[in-house]
């Protein structure tokens, strides 16, 4: 309804009062600074701003539906990565990044356990079959850790005059954080398990990766290549860390 439209655009007004005092706000099509989203003209009547780099609109999304900004994200357009990091309040990277961890985590524990033929129910067999899943949870945290701390080190290295500030690592790092959301997938592949989900897993593992290129790309404002350099030797980092692992003994 009208009502409900001019109602979101009044709570979009505030944020974008508080937001002007920081300097926050970029353009989605080129990057570039804005002072302003838009120019509210009260009664409803907005009009967004345009850049002046580029002549086209700052942020068109702040008009759009939020089911047609996840889909838009989901089809990692750089646009929308902008929007949501840089013109939007999102501090769900912390909870989205834990509730990640658990899905990944219980997607491990299922493969243990159905690789164990074991069944049974003594009191102790359950309390290690627990146990298992904190181990999961914390292993897979480790490698997330590490993949993470792969990519910054590379970035770091090759591009030491983009990371100088710590508001400039906590800003990457938040968008690292954000875009792995493409592992809640993970949880309709357990609902709907099927011969094919090995191959699910593999798909879902590359959208996060394209996700964090994405991320990394829109953060620093870099080409194509860079971005996936970096997660090539986070991914390496990972992967020592799975090595470390399984020399100790561990099912991972």
């Amino acid at each position: 309804s009208e009502e409900a439209v001019w109602k979101r655009r009044q709570g979009r007004g505030a944020l974008s009062r508080s937001m002007a005092t920081l300097g926050a706000y970029r353009c989605i099509e080129c990057n570039g600074e804005a002072a302003e989203l838009y120019r509210d003209y009260r009664r409803g009547v907005l009009r967004i701003s345009i850049c002046k780099s580029c002549q086209k609109p700052v942020d068109k999304y702040i008009e759009y539906d939020p089911v047609i900004i996840l889909i838009n994200a989901v089809l990692c357009k750089a646009q929308v990565y902008r929007h949501i990091l840089f013109n939007t309040k999102i501090n769900i990277h912390g909870k989205l990044c834990i509730f990640c961890l658990l899905c990944e985590a219980y997607i491990r524990w299922l493969q243990l356990q159905d690789s164990s033929q074991n069944t049974d129910p003594d009191d102790l067999i359950r309390y290690a079959k627990e146990w298992d899943f904190y181990r999961m949870f914390g292993i897979a945290s480790l490698e997330q850790t590490s993949f993470f701390i792969g990519i910054f080190i590379t970035l770091w290295w090759m591009t030491p005059g983009m990371l100088k500030r710590r508001s400039d690592f906590i800003l990457l790092l938040k968008a690292l954080l954000l875009s792995t959301y493409g592992k809640l997938l993970l949880i309709p592949a357990v609902i709907w398990e099927h011969d094919y989900t090995p191959l699910c897993l593999a798909f879902i593992k590359l959208f996060v990766l394209i996700s964090n290129s994405q991320a990394i790309r829109v953060t620093l404002n870099l080409n194509r290549i860079l971005p996936w350099f970096a997660i090539f030797f986070g991914l390496i980092l990972e992967n020592g860390v799975v090595c470390l692992f399984q020399k100790m003994g561990w099912d991972i």
